[in-house]
């Protein structure tokens, strides 16, 4: 069930309170870690809800509701402009209306990808954050390269160099930690991710604006801040529940 405007306040505020005292025991600030309301099967209303608490970057798992709810730019209570995460996989066929959405698509996995949102964001024109997921947890059910691969997949586009991508910003690495409903079961994966993307940071280069993590969600998010993330995913918890029977249609 949806959350009305002042029970998603009083979500935020006790959302606010965990994030920050993470923040803390981590020794990090609270600006350094980012706020991604996910809107995945939420009305265009419950966006609007979230804009006026402060909502500046939205989370949505399928392209068809992102384009629904974020084609039309819309100004957060800072002034700046509302900000589209494209988080779930994409398919081949529709990276392209992925790319005119999104300022971010945080589930890249395959240098085809890479490849066909070159060719999609120069046509544009436009410039794309990208995140490179990676199954860190080693689940079937989950997507994203495979921690074995991944040091050899970005190393491929380390040789590629910058001058390959021009229209694309490799922001960093994304994975979801483990669904065992224990928090610290996650901190491996967490921690690798950390490690993996400081490596690359390091190398400069194609790599050189490497340096966001998306990691963590409401069950999980203080031991991901711990561990570095910058990026914390939050839906259910601030929102309320998804009625996955309705479609969300609603044009804005």
């Amino acid at each position: 069930m949806e959350f009305t405007l002042e029970e998603m306040r009083s979500h935020l505020a006790a959302l606010e309170t965990r994030i920050s005292n993470a923040c803390k025991i981590a020794g990090r600030s609270r600006e350094s870690v980012k706020l991604v309301w996910v809107s995945k099967f939420h009305p265009a209303e419950a966006v609007e809800n979230a804009i006026s608490l402060g909502a500046t970057d939205f989370g949505e798992n399928r392209v068809q509701e992102a384009e629904l709810k974020f084609a039309t730019p819309r100004t957060a209570l800072d002034g700046s402009r509302v900000r589209c995460h494209v988080i779930g996989p994409v398919q081949s066929n529709k990276l392209k209306k992925a790319a005119i959405v999104a300022d971010c698509i945080h589930s890249i996995a395959s240098i085809e990808a890479v490849e066909k949102l070159e060719k999609v964001c120069a046509a544009l024109p436009k410039t794309l954050d990208i995140l490179f997921q990676i199954n860190a947890g080693e689940e079937e059910t989950k997507s994203g390269l495979d921690v074995h691969e991944a040091e050899a997949f970005l190393e491929s586009l380390v040789t590629r160099g910058p001058s390959a991508f021009p229209h694309l910003r490799f922001r960093g690495l994304m994975t979801i930690g483990k669904n065992t409903g224990v928090a610290e079961d996650s901190r491996e994966c967490f921690a690798f991710l950390r490690n993996l993307q400081q490596k690359f940071l390091a190398k400069g280069g194609v790599f050189a604006n490497f340096d966001q993590l998306s990691m963590g969600m409401t069950g999980d998010l203080e031991v991901a801040i711990e561990e570095g993330s910058t990026m914390i995913r939050v839906g259910t918890a601030l929102f309320g529940e998804r009625d996955y029977s309705k479609p969300v249609n609603d044009p804005v």
